[in-house]
């Protein structure tokens, strides 16, 4: 009935109305996201559990909320990271430091002419957080926001070639490799043999494998033991800039990675 409360409620409630430490659900979820923003993580779910002080069932139900919304990421191992979204928000509230996220890639911008994107890791996707159009008479169809396979574009494969084997397989199993242009790598053993390429070279190519006339350079950004949280990417189109113009542009492209390290 409306102006009744239960008595689950009811338990919740201190003196003058307020709740108890348990909280409100807004208050338990930013707990949750609290915790698994921790050092150390990614975190167990008995972990953030604990260190929200919030029931494992409501914890678990909090998580998967913030999993969906992209704010927390799920490790291969079932632990719980922080995700793109709340990885994104850091950069804007950090956007006015000196060392900035928005100097670094506006730098690289300067230097090759190129759009360039900054993307965070998220499970099985990647995610555009920032995106500079270059000097060039077109703009890319790409969109903040826009979430992409990792398979079919080079940030996406820089990442892949940082992940342990194992899990890049089960992400494979999970996703399977869908054709996106008749140059896209659809097979496990082309795939991996793409990533060991990646892993010497220290860049990655997608040569019309996400898109037709579309060609980028990406070498992914890591973060604490050498894990990687996203990447950078250089892109352009193929009648205007040959594949030897675009990989030129890896020395800026590494540079710009590393000094990003620090600021995800």
């Amino acid at each position: 009935m409306e102006g009744t409360e239960s008595a689950g409620e009811a338990s919740e409630r201190g003196r003058g109305g307020r709740t108890s430490a348990a909280g409100s659900a807004l208050e338990k979820s930013l707990r949750v996201l609290e915790a698994v923003a921790a050092p150390g993580g990614p975190h167990r779910l008995t972990d953030v559990t604990a260190a929200a002080a919030v029931p494992k069932s409501s914890t678990f139900r909090i998580l998967a909320s913030l999993v969906e919304q992209g704010f927390v990421r799920v490790e291969g191992d079932s632990r719980y990271g922080v995700g793109p979204r709340l990885r994104g928000l850091s950069a804007l509230v950090s956007g006015g430091e000196p060392a900035s996220i928005g100097r670094i890639l506006g730098e690289l911008q300067r230097t090759t002419g190129q759009t360039v994107h900054l993307a965070l890791h998220s499970g099985e996707t990647i995610t555009y957080i920032r995106k500079l159009e270059g000097d060039q008479p077109f703009q890319t169809a790409s969109r903040v926001g826009m979430r992409m396979p990792l398979h079919t574009t080079a940030i996406g494969k820089s990442v892949l070639a940082h992940l342990p084997a194992e899990e890049v397989r089960a992400l494979i199993r999970a996703t399977g490799l869908p054709r996106r242009t008749p140059r896209t790598l659809t097979t496990e053993e082309a795939l991996h043999a793409e990533l060991a390429a990646v892993r010497a070279r220290g860049f990655a190519l997608d040569d019309e494998e996400n898109e037709p006339t579309i060609r980028c350079i990406g070498a992914a950004v890591l973060g604490p033991g050498g894990r990687p949280v996203g990447g950078v990417s250089v892109t352009t189109v193929t009648f205007l800039v040959s594949r030897e113009e675009l990989e030129a542009y890896a020395p800026a492209l590494r540079a710009a990675t590393e000094a990003l390290a620090p600021l995800l």
